[in-house]
């Protein structure tokens, strides 16, 4: 014959096996690569009005995407709003200086004069676009700073931000989030 203490321990073990059950079910477990992108800043860029830079842009872009996880930059989809407007100028290059958030308003210009004078074009829209992403340049400095700009000369051909950019991008974005201080605002050109 079995023990009444037996029957309360069995008991017990159901009634915690199945209050175990029902709080998995009712509770689902997080996705890693929900949680991941949740945090991603999505800002959007404009450059219907930067006719010739077009594969200049898209690397520089593919440049940040690819070195920063926590931002992402992407087409605007024509006549919706877009954070980032770039356009082409005969002028230097110039930007406005960010962190630009979701919503907000930052200005590219892509100028000539700078190719004429023979920098790189690709560097020159991953530069600027950095601007947007809050970095302000770092003159003089070596062709490994991609913020050093003109500076490095015009034999520079190099469009990836090196760690330090990297990790000042990513701490602007933190939480997903673009820093609660505001965009500075101002202008930078980038003239030698």
């Amino acid at each position: 014959m079995l023990d009444s203490r037996w029957f309360k321990a069995a008991g017990v073990a159901v009634a915690l096996t199945l209050a175990s059950a029902t709080a998995a079910h009712s509770a689902p477990v997080p996705d890693p690569a929900t949680e991941s992108t949740a945090a991603v800043v999505t800002l959007r860029y404009d450059d219907s009005r930067a006719g010739g830079w077009e594969a200049a842009i898209a690397a520089g872009v593919a440049s940040w995407n690819g070195h920063v996880g926590n931002v992402k930059l992407v087409e605007a989809a024509p006549g919706t709003r877009a954070e980032i407007q770039i356009v082409a100028t005969s002028g230097w290059p110039q930007a406005t200086l960010g962190p630009v958030r979701p919503g907000g308003q930052a200005r590219v210009e892509l100028g000539s004069q700078a190719v004429t004078e023979g920098h790189d074009k690709t560097r020159i829209a991953a530069h600027e676009l950095g601007h947007s992403l809050g970095l302000p340049d770092t003159k003089p400095g070596p062709c490994s700073q991609l913020m050093s700009g003109s500076s490095a000369g015009t034999g520079c051909t190099n469009a990836v931000p090196n760690a330090a950019e990297r990790a000042r991008v990513e701490s602007a974005y933190a939480g997903g989030l673009a820093s609660r201080v505001p965009a500075d605002g101002r202008i930078l050109v980038d003239a030698p």
